[in-house]
């Protein structure tokens, strides 16, 4: 009796606009997964595995019209292919939920890429900066008054971290963080007399396409205490989409914890010897 019922629908064609829909589906989401890779592994420039993205994206919206293009002839003429359809849109969804969400960062945060505690006297991109000067790159020089204004507009919060601990365990803190973030340091001088002004210089990848974004730390003394200032740009694009706040907002948020905790820490006491007693002389 199952079979029965079921050849008239087996019988229908299969709509080629599902297949179509389901295709392109496949098709982008192996485009956007190869271009990802080769973006963050460096196979290729910026710009052709960009464009290789953003055409994966592109099929991707192509696929979703065929989907619905065939939604309309299954239910005209009673075609199957409504599974092939379903799948498509699934693998469509996955594949622009992400880039939809950051259009939706690109629309409602300011157009910068360069953010600081110190945009008066920001840290420098001394090693960095030759790293910063092929095509498409942003400039080592501070982004200006402009995005200092939209980061105090947009970013009230990451100010100069006044630290209560001397200099040399601020910079070796900052230095803990650095290297458990897994930042690629690039350089790094300790705080040396007479100064004693502490620098480490790194680079951060954006969690996805694994971006660069340069990061530049300056640790000097204030007194018996510390200051400690972070500037983090990206390389590309003059919109970062808030990630450079995110990491010098989280870095200030760690670097107190950690500066807190290691002023509770207890000052061992160098136990001193008991005093020698004197010879006694024997009087002959």
């Amino acid at each position: 009796m199952a079979r029965r019922f079921s050849a008239p629908y087996q019988s229908e064609p299969v709509s080629s606009l599902a297949s179509w829909a389901r295709n392109l589906a496949v098709f982008a989401v192996v485009t956007v997964v190869v271009s990802t890779i080769i973006v963050r592994f460096d196979f290729l420039e910026m710009k052709p595995a960009l464009a290789t993205f953003f055409g994966g994206l592109a099929i991707a919206g192509l696929s979703i019209l065929f989907g619905l293009a065939g939604f309309a002839a299954i239910w005209q003429n009673g075609s199957r292919g409504m599974a092939r359809i379903l799948l498509a849109f699934l693998i469509d969804g996955a594949i622009l939920a992400y880039p939809a969400y950051q259009a939706l960062l690109y629309r409602k945060l300011p157009p910068i890429h360069d953010i600081t505690t110190d945009p008066i006297d920001p840290p420098r991109f001394d090693a960095l900066s030759r790293l910063r000067t092929g095509d498409g790159t942003n400039t080592a020089v501070y982004a200006g008054l402009y995005s200092a204004e939209q980061q105090r507009q947009f970013y009230p919060d990451i100010e100069p971290i006044e630290l209560e601990i001397p200099v040399d365990r601020a910079y070796a803190i900052a230095r803990q963080l650095v290297i458990k973030r897994k930042w690629t340091v690039i350089d790094e001088r300790e705080p040396q007399p007479p100064r004693r002004m502490g620098r480490i210089e790194a680079v951060a990848r954006t969690p996805i396409m694994g971006f660069r974004e340069d990061v530049s730390i300056r640790v000097v003394p204030d007194g018996d205490d510390s200051r400690v200032d972070i500037r983090s740009a990206s390389r590309y694009f003059e919109s970062d989409l808030g990630s450079n706040a995110a990491r010098v907002t989280k870095f200030i948020d760690d670097l107190n914890t950690a500066a807190d905790a290691d002023a509770l820490k207890p000052v061992k006491k160098t136990p001193v010897a008991p005093p020698k007693a004197p010879a006694k002389t024997v009087k002959k």
